[in-house]
């Protein structure tokens, strides 16, 4: 005989269960519910003026949003459907249930300037708990696709091309002008139109015109003048625009102009092309993330100074040590790191390769005396000291180059391998970098630094797994710079309560 237990949907019941019975002790849910009530939430409470109706609680709608990050539910509509079907929303939010619009105007307008200040205080309690230290990080970066259209882009290549191209055809319209009609122009004098704007433009057809007026003109010189009237002053308008937006970047998005385009590992047409993105920088502490910056810029070289000044920003301190990988080996961040007083554990490009060297090359590793400040070349020369040069980088920063030149290299057996050139040879040495890479080698080869460089593979590339992989986040929801900083907030905090769960 099979018994079945009791089923009946119109059974009354005296007491009827409350949320609070039927949600586990140990719940994600209850952890962030926990935390966020233990913040000082006066910053975002004080951004609502009052007057008119109520408003839903703010620190009621930060814990659906984070909870909802955690759960891998990122769009504003999902969240809706969620607080009217889920227990744990339900409970979260007792029993409120705001809107879409809501959700989503709280996520992009109320927490704009106050998100990082919470991200700040939910660590300093893991610190307090001592889940978290600060006083070590690890460093990396990863680009995450934009919202942006992926085909509507601006090349700023593209805008000096066709800016050069209009100044050599404008040049030779103004050479024809003068072969023709060069008494009736008002200016005979030699015109640089290297350098051109709308303004410039109009200025100069509209002479044109004037000189050519009741001339024969040559059919194609009259349909270059034509369109040159009708679409350059607008085109040149329009670039002086884009290269506003563009800055010192070379690419934006027409539908994101925040997002520029970088070549990411996921591709959805796998053929290696640019898509808008952003480029994420975190750095983590026990797998925990304990600071984050977006950037505009493809390369991680040139972010980590401001992810530095960001970090002392959350905290009111620097890290003792940083420790990230070769992408971040440059002069300028060594030297950042140096008179920050922070202990670089920052491989160079080379750094690997110099460690499995057998044999010194030609033009590597030649006998330097300080002495003298001369180098030797490979058949005992000497190579002495002649000028310095500076370089300034693309983000500004100032390099200094010593120049050496051997005396004669004429009949050397070793000239062919040595070096190609005409002349004497000519070594650059940066003697300031050849000094910090000695100092981040030192470090890097201490046990600390071993130690160090074993830890950053588990420690910060695994939380970018979990947010790409587990979490499926390869792409944000919102547009522009400021929003999509407010969605790494987010995914960050959510990583935290995870990882405080787990």
């Amino acid at each position: 005989m099979v018994v079945f237990k009791d089923y009946n949907q119109n059974q009354l019941m005296l007491l009827p269960p409350s949320l609070e019975e039927l949600i586990e002790p140990n719940h994600p849910v209850r952890v962030v519910n926990e935390i966020i009530d233990n913040i000082n939430a006066d910053t975002l409470i004080n951004q609502y003026e009052g007057g008119g109706t109520s408003s839903y609680h703010p620190r009621m709608l930060l814990k659906v949003l984070v909870y909802s990050y955690l759960c891998n539910v990122y769009s504003s509509r999902k969240m809706e459907g969620a607080l009217k079907e889920n227990i744990h929303f339900m409970w979260l939010s007792a029993m409120n249930r705001p809107d879409h619009n809501t959700l989503n105007r709280f996520r992009s307008d109320r927490l704009k300037n106050v998100l990082k200040e919470i991200f700040a205080q939910v660590v300093k309690l893991l610190v307090e708990s001592g889940h978290v230290s600060l006083k070590e990080v690890y460093t990396d970066g990863t680009k995450i696709e934009s919202r942006a259209n992926r085909y509507t882009f601006v090349w700023g290549n593209s805008i000096k091309t066709n800016k050069a191209k209009m100044s050599v055809q404008l040049q030779q319209l103004w050479d024809y002008t003068q072969s023709v009609a060069k008494e009736e122009l008002e200016n005979t004098e030699d015109v640089d139109f290297k350098k051109i704007d709308s303004q410039k433009v109009k200025q100069t057809i509209s002479q044109i015109d004037t000189a050519l007026k009741g001339k024969k003109i040559d059919k194609k010189v009259k349909q270059k003048l034509n369109y040159a009237r009708k679409c350059w002053p607008e085109n040149l308008q329009k670039y002086e625009e884009q290269e506003k937006i563009l800055g010192k970047r070379k690419s934006f998005s027409k539908t994101d102009p925040d997002a520029t385009f970088m070549r990411m590992k996921e591709d959805h047409m796998k053929n290696g092309q640019l898509k808008p993105g952003y480029n994420l920088q975190i750095s983590t502490n026990n797998q925990y993330i304990v600071n984050y910056s977006l950037h505009q810029n493809p390369t991680d070289t040139t972010t980590l100074e401001s992810h530095v000044e960001r970090f002392k920003a959350l905290y009111n301190q620097l890290p003792e040590a940083v420790v990230a990988d070769a992408g971040y080996g440059s002069e300028e961040n060594y030297t950042i790191m140096q008179n920050a007083e922070i202990q670089a554990y920052i491989k160079y490009n080379y750094f690997d390769k110099d460690q499995h060297k057998t044999k010194n090359t030609l033009n590597n590793n030649l006998y330097y005396n300080k002495a003298k400040d001369c180098y030797y070349c490979p058949m005992g020369q000497k190579m002495s000291f002649i000028r310095t040069k500076k370089r300034i980088t693309e983000n500004g920063f100032e390099q200094t180059l010593s120049m050496y030149q051997a005396i004669n290299c004429n009949g050397c057996p070793l000239r062919g391998q040595c070096h190609k050139g005409k002349e004497n040879k000519i070594m650059e040495v940066n003697h300031n970098l050849n000094q910090l890479k000695a100092r981040a080698t030192e470090l890097l080869k201490s046990e600390k630094g071993l130690y160090y460089r074993k830890k950053r593979g588990v420690d910060v590339e695994p939380v970018f797994a979990n947010i790409k992989y587990n979490k499926g986040f390869k792409r944000f929801l919102l547009k522009g710079l400021c929003k999509t900083e407010i969605e790494t907030g987010l995914l960050a905090l959510a990583h935290n309560f995870a990882k405080r769960c787990a």
